[in-house]
């Protein structure tokens, strides 16, 4: 899983540009097979807390490869259009003869990407989109989500759901291997959850994918020196207990904060990370910053090894349409401005352009903390003086869609009714006025913080413009280079940010009550509204699914009544894949499968 900055967290992002972005950062097109999954999720998610390993949720389609131009005829909500290329035959590329290595590897053995390069390979410091793609390919944990989003077990072989569902144990596989062939045990499993929540490690995903866990708080505050809802049974079992049943609980286990790692690595060598002993379908056999990153495939791995023996990431190799036409690369992620050119026959690419829909929202946030959006007037009048549309760059609308609240088309709670303050530049002027600040001169100097080098991106330069017509007010920017925003945002989110955010697992908890409920780590504009942490407090124990969701769908107009944030749109990825390329998709998640990719005699 990408972003753009490809470095998002993961699962965040600063709000990508709709027109260079790779993976999940084009959005637009959510696959027809979401939409017709809401019922399905909603049985599986009361499932996610199934009694033991064969009680996992009914299988629930994810949005899989669209082959465009064709337009989406069964969706439920009015569908996007979907790219099309200009009149005129399309040519046939001449094949042309290739390399026989690539960075020190056949290359009629491995599957060549253009990609971006991790932040790190530390499942507990692994935050964004990029250095989570690694590190799912590198380590495991307990259980894991499959393509379609289904809980699996992982390194578990079973697990009971004991005490009402408080508590869970675990019968680890006898097969389970680290990449140097040693056994993974129950005590390797702690470990993995107790380093990943030391204070001085600072993990910055610790707290909200393993919180729920009895004692991590106090693990975390210092208050305590180890989780006492951890306990080792024996070698292959251990017992997890949580403060409450939670639904969604197990599939959080499923996040990289919860894979395991070498103890007998991590305590030996300071710079493990660089070269790490997982437990994944691959490991790492090759990583030069700056050029590549390659991996090979696991022979211990306990899953079946049918797919290619190598994937090789470049980095910094070029314009990933142009690498893709030359041969360089056998999938590119192609941002929306370059769908014309794919698209043109002349090109030649269009046939192999795929579109995943992901589970995401890219926003406008406040910073609620510090005058003047600290006032819900003002929240109220910068929401009702963007016209969100507008700010798609022109002939792109059509492949980008527009969202109307926090939750993702597909997710269970989505409502498609659902909408945000109207677009109204009288009214929003009228709520500035009657604001504590009296209009746009009672108003602080404001400033934009965004993700760049050191070019405004489109959709911030047409919001700065539209505030500054329909309400009067001048905002600056100030750009955080791509690698350091998610570690600088939380300490210098301005008065307005950037931001995005790709669900981890398939539960609407994931956006609202990650994202908004106060104090919570992701919620980065200080949010704060009792109605609303009350609503999903309520629903992160509520069992009945139709219960559940229609907490969040209170939570969600209430966040968007209050301007808690601006919701712009919802993510799609395109990929061009070669036809020589087999099995290959993008989950939900946004996250590439390639365990049982294989690759044809490429020409």
């Amino acid at each position: 899983m990408a972003s753009t900055p490809s470095n998002r967290p993961a699962h965040h992002t600063a709000l990508p540009s709709p027109v260079s972005q790779p993976y999940a950062t084009c959005m637009a097109f959510i696959h027809r097979r979401l939409f017709r999954a809401f019922s399905r999720w909603a049985t599986a998610l009361l499932l996610l807390a199934g009694v033991a390993c064969q009680e996992v949720p009914s299988p629930t389609p994810s949005p899989t490869a669209t082959r465009l131009p064709e337009p989406s005829a069964e969706a439920t909500v009015t569908p996007i259009a979907s790219p099309t290329a200009t009149s005129g035959p399309a040519p046939t590329p001449s094949p042309t003869p290739g390399p026989t290595q690539v960075e020190g590897v056949p290359r009629n053995q491995s599957l060549v990407l253009a990609g971006d390069e991790p932040t790190t390979l530390d499942p507990a410091l692994s935050q964004d989109a990029t250095s989570h793609e690694y590190v799912s390919f590198l380590f495991g944990g307990l259980v894991r989500l499959d393509n379609d989003l289904r809980l699996q077990p992982d390194l578990a072989a079973s697990w009971e759901t004991l005490d009402g569902g408080a508590r869970y144990r675990f019968h680890l596989r006898t097969d389970a291997r680290f990449s140097d062939g040693s056994p993974v045990t129950a005590q390797d499993i702690a470990y993995s959850l107790e380093r990943a929540t030391d204070p001085s490690r600072a993990s910055p995903t610790a707290a909200t994918y393993l919180g729920d866990i009895l004692g991590v708080d106090d693990k975390l505050s210092g208050r305590a020196a180890s989780i006492s809802g951890l306990r080792v049974v024996d070698d292959l079992t251990l017992d997890i207990r949580i403060d409450a049943p939670k639904v969604y609980f197990l599939a959080k286990l499923s996040y990289p904060m919860a894979a395991v790692v070498s103890r007998q690595q991590v305590e030996s060598d300071p710079a493990w990370s660089s070269h790490p002993i997982g437990t994944g379908p691959f490991r790492l056999k090759d990583w030069k910053p700056g050029q590549h990153l390659v991996l090979e495939r696991q022979t211990g791995y306990y899953r079946p090894n049918v797919g290619v023996r190598y994937v090789v990431y470049l980095f910094n190799a070029g314009i990933p349409d142009r690498l893709y036409a030359k041969g360089g690369v056998d999938i590119a992620p192609i941002g929306a401005d370059a769908l014309p050119h794919v698209l043109d026959p002349q090109s030649g690419m269009g046939k192999d352009l795929r579109a995943y829909g992901e589970l995401s929202v890219f926003y406008f946030g406040f910073n609620t903390r510090q005058p003047p959006f600290d006032d819900p007037q003002v929240r109220r009048a910068f929401a009702m003086a963007l016209d969100v549309r507008k700010l798609m760059s022109a002939g792109l609308e059509q492949y980008l869609q527009q969202a109307g609240g926090f939750i993702p088309p597909g997710l269970p709670g989505y409502d498609p009714t659902s909408a945000g303050l109207p677009f109204d530049p009288v009214q929003a002027r009228q709520l500035l006025a009657a604001s504590r600040y009296g209009g746009p001169g009672g108003l602080p100097p404001l400033v934009f913080v965004s993700s760049a080098l050191d070019q405004v991106d489109h959709d911030i330069g047409e919001a700065i413009a539209q505030w500054r017509d329909n309400l009067g007010v001048d905002i600056s920017v100030r750009l955080i280079p791509h690698e350091d925003y998610f570690t600088r945002l939380t300490d210098e989110p301005g008065d307005l940010f950037d931001f995005g955010w790709i669900a981890d697992y398939p539960d609407p908890e994931n956006f609202l009550d990650v994202l908004f409920h106060t104090g919570a780590a992701n919620n980065i504009g200080g949010y704060f509204n009792p109605n609303v942490d009350a609503l999903v407090e309520s629903a992160r124990v509520e069992r009945d699914p139709a219960k559940r969701f229609a907490l969040y769908a209170k939570a969600q107009q209430a966040l968007l009544q209050d301007a808690a944030a601006i919701p712009l749109r919802h993510g799609v990825n395109y990929v061009l894949v070669k036809p020589y390329v087999h099995d290959f998709a993008l989950t939900a998640l946004g996250l590439p499968t390639l365990e049982k990719v294989s690759v044809e005699s490429k020409p």
